[in-house]
């Protein structure tokens, strides 16, 4: 099959907004091509946060437009069956179309296994609040797949956590079949599931890992809620049941949740949030999501505009006036409006350190250069079965400092780390900023040997280390001649060091020579407070590993320690001794 040219050119005879417009919008310059060659006005609704499309990441990728007209005339044939809309044709919005149906469904690349274009992105997030269509549009996306992406015996799945809210997902996606016309004899829709008989294909919802596992040859899985999902497991059948397709998707529609940590929906928006920052890169992963910022007022009409990219139409004005009227009398109230209709996690934390400051104090590291020079390190083994972390801190002149990392991992654990980093863990190996070590726990001898080259390089004063896990490893470093520091991991311990950790970035006193996989962590941060105003790392709140942070602070510790302990000594000269 020859391959196309499947992008037509942003200049083709047709006028674009400027690049200062495009950014602000949030629109590339593709899918703005698309719908003004279409007709379409351009939405001034931009999402608060939206990673890159696959144009900016993926080499060989094009915007095909064909693609996005199929699946809007695919939605035309749909009718909407509530409101004052009811019976009309289901015709995306110009925001719908702009940062979701047309990014999703126009990137394509070629892909030599099979010798056709297939879609580049595997997984949507879109992250909305309430009453801005996200069950027509999730339904339209089922249905598509379902009929007319062209898939033999696809097997669509939405994925629900109880029976019955499998049969709430169910009910409006039915009534879209049965009220369309134009599906007359093309689908037929059953009590639970509706089938497309041309292609053997079928939608249907499930709530159970049980049902998710039956078949597990998923061509599409849609997900209504997902911070309704106390569990990760049916998510994660459903994305692991898509692997024999050549061009699956992943799509979740959800509202915010509450902010709490380690949860499928936190894991999930985190992750989005690291590729909209570029912490990470995935160009098969797409969101978008739109929120309000904590400072802006909940209750003026300018924060719903900002929140609501369907507003005016859904939800309306009068619905969010009569919403915000009631949460002005009560904090529950307010808490209820600024999650589900401003977008905001109530109970999400400020992050300590934000990217930008730990990049801006990356500097260069020459290791070579700091032979022979004084350092303090810091070891965190966190667990058996994952990541270690060493650092070196190398203080210098003028309040200067010098990291580096080392960082271990067992070589059984690299796919969950592959799969946790969006394939970035695999690039640290081959780069040498990730050792693996044999088997499925951590190799203390690796870590071992690791120190004691260094030790024979640079002139290491102490190893701080948190007890956990670390005493056969202490043992042996002591017997070497290295003193090793037991360091506690608590308020009294952390915060001193971790408020300077804070200082020394900001001022940009702490050159890290940008490390990817300190990188990854310094991002994941997030830390606890006690009433006092003392803080510390706290791995359970935070999105992922922050082991290389704990390392790093044990370390400044040590330094501080001793700059302490060399203020303390005695001047014997002053005394005649």
């Amino acid at each position: 099959m020859a391959r196309r040219r499947a992008t037509p050119s942003p200049a083709d005879e047709l006028e674009l907004p400027s690049a200062e417009e495009l950014e602000r919008l949030k629109l590339s310059p593709e899918v703005a091509w698309y719908l003004v060659s279409r007709g379409i006005p351009l939405p001034d609704c931009p999402p608060a946060i939206k990673t890159p499309e696959p144009g900016q990441t993926c080499p060989g990728a094009r915007f095909d437009p064909d693609r996005v007209d199929k699946v809007l005339k695919s939605f035309g044939l749909l009718r909407h069956t509530k409101g004052k809309w009811a019976g009309t044709p289901l015709q995306p919005d110009p925001w719908q179309v702009a940062y979701v149906l047309a990014p999703v469904f126009g990137w394509v690349r070629f892909d030599e296994d099979v010798s056709r274009w297939v879609r580049v992105i595997r997984e949507l997030y879109v992250d909305i609040p309430r009453k801005n269509g996200k069950s027509t549009t999730l339904g339209g996306i089922a249905i598509y797949m379902t009929a007319a992406d062209g898939e033999h015996g696809a097997e669509v799945i939405a994925a629900a956590t109880t029976a019955e809210q499998a049969g709430f997902v169910f009910a409006p996606i039915k009534a879209m079949c049965d009220k369309a016309p134009a599906l007359k004899g093309h689908l037929k829709a059953y009590s639970k599931r509706i089938v497309h008989p041309r292609s053997a294909s079928y939608f249907q919802a499930i709530s159970s890992v049980a049902d998710a596992q039956h078949g597990a040859n998923i061509h599409c899985a849609v997900i209504d809620e997902l911070h309704v999902h106390k569990s990760a497991d049916l998510v994660e059948t459903l994305e692991t049941g898509t692997g024999s397709r050549d061009q699956p998707l992943v799509a979740t529609i959800t509202t915010a949740d509450d902010g709490k940590p380690n949860t499928i929906y936190a894991r999930k928006r985190t992750r989005i949030e690291q590729l909209a920052r570029q912490a990470l890169t995935d160009p098969t992963t797409y969101g978008v999501i739109w929120a309000a910022a904590k400072d802006d007022d909940p209750f003026v009409e300018e924060t719903w505009r900002k929140a609501n990219p369907g507003f005016g139409i859904s939800p309306t004005r009068s619905y969010l006036a009569k919403e915000a009227a009631k949460a002005k009398d009560s904090p529950a109230e307010l808490a209820k409006f600024l999650r589900l209709h401003l977008g905001i996690r109530t109970k999400q934390e400020t992050k300590y350190l934000r990217l930008e400051d730990w990049d801006a104090s990356a500097g260069m590291v020459d290791e070579l250069k700091l032979k022979g020079r004084a350092c303090h390190g810091g070891l965190d083994l966190a667990s058996v079965n994952d990541v270690t972390a060493l650092c070196w801190d190398f203080p210098g002149e003028n309040d200067q400092h010098e990291l580096l990392w080392r960082f271990w991992l067992p070589e059984a654990r690299i796919d969950d780390m592959n799969k946790r980093t969006a394939g970035a863990a695999a690039v640290w190996v081959r780069e040498g900023r990730l050792q693996l070590t044999p088997g499925n726990v951590i190799d203390l001898d690796y870590i071992f040997e690791q120190v004691k080259k260094d030790a024979s390089v640079f002139d290491v004063r102490t190893i701080g280390y948190d007890r956990w896990g670390a005493n056969s490893l202490v043992t042996k470093l002591g017997d070497e001649g290295i003193t090793c520091v037991p360091v506690g991991q608590g308020f009294a311990a952390m915060s001193a060091p971790m408020k300077e950790w804070q200082r020394l970035v900001l001022t940009q006193r702490y050159t890290h020579g940008g490390d990817p996989v300190m990188r990854w962590m310094v991002d994941n941060l997030a830390v606890s407070m006690d009433p006092a105003g003392n803080v510390k790392p706290d791995k359970n709140r935070s999105a992922e590993k922050i082991d290389g942070v704990s390392a790093a602070v044990t370390a400044l510790k040590e330094f501080m320690d001793a700059e302490v302990a060399e203020e303390d000594e005695p001047d014997h000269i002053a005394f005649g001794i």
